[in-house]
């Protein structure tokens, strides 16, 4: 395929059934790595440089090769918890492009010797839950899944798991415990997941985005995948772009682009002529860009230099109406919800987040409360479990340093002086705590 945009090729239409994504070349990946040796098509992953779309970015073909060889059984499990604020090009995948991610499921699982896979589906995405099962119902009707898939000898089920909505359980041993069916709690590590994971067997975790690039590696080759994007940041990826921008959307990009490419060239910019204050670049955990940044690149070495995180690829568009108080309390509000309370820095940590940050924008905050939310920040970042507290922490964090100013302002006015302008005002006065 010469066009570099791949998942999301049909993206103009649907190609939900069987037959349209058959007749426009799907599962022959499929049948070619069938005729391959499973550590061929690892070594082949490998060489394209694919690197894992949920969030830390680790290369795809390393993952799988750190599998004990010869242990058996082995599982795959797909994280299809898409639950981080901004995010949503998975459950567009799984609602346009169910096949695949199934095709890339049913490759990765070959490679690794395992004949059971997982999809662990967010709850709340129940029209992509049923576009998943009549998918895999049919790829079974097919040959593609069950025994002896097509004709190989290979066996191969694929298990479809509905979450119940906590965001914890996309981390990745949290989602393992939940499909045990114990506690999403995580675990600690090591050991990890690859030598101990699901049911105390070496389990792969994998994210729907990066199991869906799978069949395009094997028809493309890998050396040729890895010829699009830079030296370490190989290939295309699906960006959530959302927040102020005129045309919000998922938009697949090579990653040799640019956020300028991606807020102004795809998104159209700002809209009604308002200006960029900030920008959210991987999802609400990760930290603040500025507008003097948009010429940073869109892969994952460029958005650390710069002082973020690639994360999961959703990009949110802060504009001049936005109170960045009023942000942070959304942010802190959410990740403490979230917080499985099994570990006191989070535990805790985030409910002063919180606690401080509501004082600040109600205008009962003093004058050490600032110096006091860094210091909150700083006692819980590289401390809990999980990333799960450092989600609220790193961002949190950023607002402040960077816009230091309006966090000042509502100390010395006694209350929040954009109450009336911000477009997020409204959702902020909920004495619950709890986000509306």
């Amino acid at each position: 395929m010469s066009d570099t945009r791949r998942i999301l090729l049909d993206f103009d239409g649907d190609r939900r059934d069987a037959h349209s994504y058959e007749q426009a070349g799907g599962y022959q990946s499929l049948r070619t790595a069938l005729g391959m040796e499973a550590g061929d098509v690892v070594s082949l992953v490998d060489t394209s440089g694919l690197r894992g779309r949920g969030g830390a970015g680790f290369p795809t073909g390393r993952k799988a090769s750190f599998l004990p060889k010869g242990r058996t059984p082995a599982y795959l499990c797909v994280n299809a918890d898409e639950s981080e604020p901004g995010t949503f090009k998975d459950r567009e995948i799984m609602l346009r492009n169910p096949h695949a991610l199934i095709e890339g499921i049913l490759i990765m699982s070959y490679a690794m010797s395992a004949t059971s896979a997982f999809i662990y589906i967010r709850g709340e995405y129940r029209t992509e839950f049923e576009v998943l099962k009549r998918a895999l119902e049919e790829a079974h009707s097919r040959g593609y899944v069950g025994r002896n898939v097509l004709g190989s000898g290979y066996d191969a089920t694929i298990v479809l798991h509905r979450g119940a909505g906590a965001y914890i359980c996309g981390e990745e041993t949290a989602l393992l415990t939940s499909l045990e069916g114990e506690r999403g709690q995580p675990r600690s590590k090591p050991p990890f997941p690859a030598v101990a994971g699901l049911y105390a067997a070496p389990t792969l975790v994998n994210n729907v985005e990066t199991l869906a690039s799978i069949p395009y590696i094997v028809e493309m080759g890998g050396e040729a995948y890895a010829a699009i994007g830079t030296e370490r940041s190989k290939g295309t990826r699906v960006f959530s772009l959302s927040g102020n921008v005129k045309r919000p959307g998922n938009y697949e990009l090579p990653l040799t682009s640019t956020l300028r490419d991606l807020i102004e060239g795809k998104g159209g910019g700002a809209p009604d002529g308002r200006t960029i204050k900030a920008i959210i670049p991987g999802g609400s955990s990760t930290p603040l860009l500025m507008p003097d940044q948009l010429d940073t690149g869109i892969d994952y070495e460029s958005i650390a230099a710069a002082g973020s995180m690639a994360g999961s690829g959703a990009v949110v568009v802060i504009d001049d109406r936005t109170c960045m108080v009023q942000l942070a309390l959304r942010v802190a509000q959410f990740y403490r919800h979230e917080s499985c309370g099994k570990c006191t820095p989070c535990r805790e940590g985030t409910k002063w987040g919180v606690d401080i940050i509501q004082r600040i924008e109600e205008g009962t905050a003093g004058q050490h409360d600032l110096d006091l939310l860094l210091n909150v920040c700083d006692r819980i970042l590289g401390k809990c479990l999980c990333p799960l507290g450092d989600a609220m922490a790193m961002p949190v964090a950023s607002y402040v340093t960077h816009f230091r100013d309006e966090f000042q302002r509502h100390i010395d006015e006694g209350g929040c002086p954009f109450v009336a302008q911000s477009p997020i005002s409204s959702l902020y006065h909920d004495t619950s705590g709890v986000p509306a």
